[in-house]
């Protein structure tokens, strides 16, 4: 299949939006790509879009399941009831070997994990991120907040390396390092959205000194410091990168287009002097399919 060239005189373009809400409309009956996870100009659309054919439902159902077990956290403001929804999911994922699941998004997961063998802690540890997140338990260093990266992006990122039938630990291990990169990059763009909801993903080693927690982040004086702290972030989002950067080019494509899409997003964050307390920067969806055809054509 032919792919169209993008004119690169307009692919560096950068847009501000408002911050996003989770969508809490009816979830279709199919959940292949493209899904609610993987819409039309996203990062994932175009990491799914250069995937091989076959993988692109599969890979997409792994990524709603995602989607969807983080969507609690935006539409439950409650914590109990928080963790109870959760719990329900964590339920449906020990229903998985025994084949008796009863939500139609667990059943088509249930095909992918079979299809491919995909071992399930990686589910169960976004799951634990997820109620991390609801308890706002605030992240005490840099090392916790890679870990909680690794936790979310890195989980799923094994588990699409699975099903391009990757098993070699040193493989596996590049391709959740390049997960918990976007994750953090995602992370850095977002932090003044996650700031106003007592979120914001800046360790207490850092807000500590300055005797803040990230729930005062909620107040805009204390927002607005954003920028002091997130060039800390940036550098360890750096150090992943680099790590990766020898194995990336023998990851496939989803983990390479994905990379190197939020790789760009993060200089331009930087270049704009990390201003996103109040705005939420994302790469044109022009942009983001010039480096995806870049990263798998040429």
């Amino acid at each position: 299949m032919t792919y169209p060239l993008p004119r690169p005189e307009l692919a560096g373009q950068v847009k501000a939006t408002d911050h996003p809400r989770a969508s809490t409309a009816s979830h279709p009956a199919s959940w292949g790509f493209p899904n609610p996870a993987t819409p039309l100009g996203s990062s994932t659309y175009y990491s799914l879009r250069f995937s091989p054919p076959g993988l692109r439902d599969d890979l997409a159902i792994l990524a709603v399941w995602r989607h969807r077990i983080r969507a609690i956290l935006v539409e439950v403001s409650d914590p109990g009831v928080a963790r109870l929804k959760l719990q329900w999911w964590r339920e449906e994922l020990d229903k998985l070997p025994a084949g008796q699941p009863s939500h139609p998004l667990s059943q088509a997961l249930q095909g992918v994990v079979y299809r491919y063998q995909l071992p399930l802690p990686p589910f169960f540890q976004m799951a634990s991120q997820v109620e991390e997140e609801i308890l706002r338990r605030p992240l005490p260093d840099s090392a916790a907040l890679i870990r909680a990266c690794d936790a979310d992006l890195g989980a799923l990122f094994e588990l699409m390396a699975g099903c391009h039938g990757l098993a070699d630990p040193d493989r596996i291990a590049s391709a959740r390092a390049t997960g918990a990169f976007c994750a953090l990059v995602y992370r850095i763009r977002d932090s003044g959205w996650l700031a106003r909801q007592g979120r914001a993903p800046i360790p207490m080693d850092l807000l500590g000194p300055h005797g803040l927690t990230p729930d005062a982040l909620r107040q805009v004086p204390h927002r607005t410091r954003l920028p002091e702290w997130l060039p800390e972030l940036a550098r360890q989002a750096q150090a992943l990168s680099t790590r990766t950067s020898d194995h990336l080019s023998a990851l496939p494509p989803f983990a390479r287009v994905r990379a190197r899409i939020l790789a760009s997003l993060l200089r331009e964050i930087e270049v704009l002097s990390y201003q996103v307390f109040d705005q939420r920067l994302s790469l044109t969806p022009l942009r983001k399919l010039w480096i995806a055809w870049r990263e798998t054509w040429l």
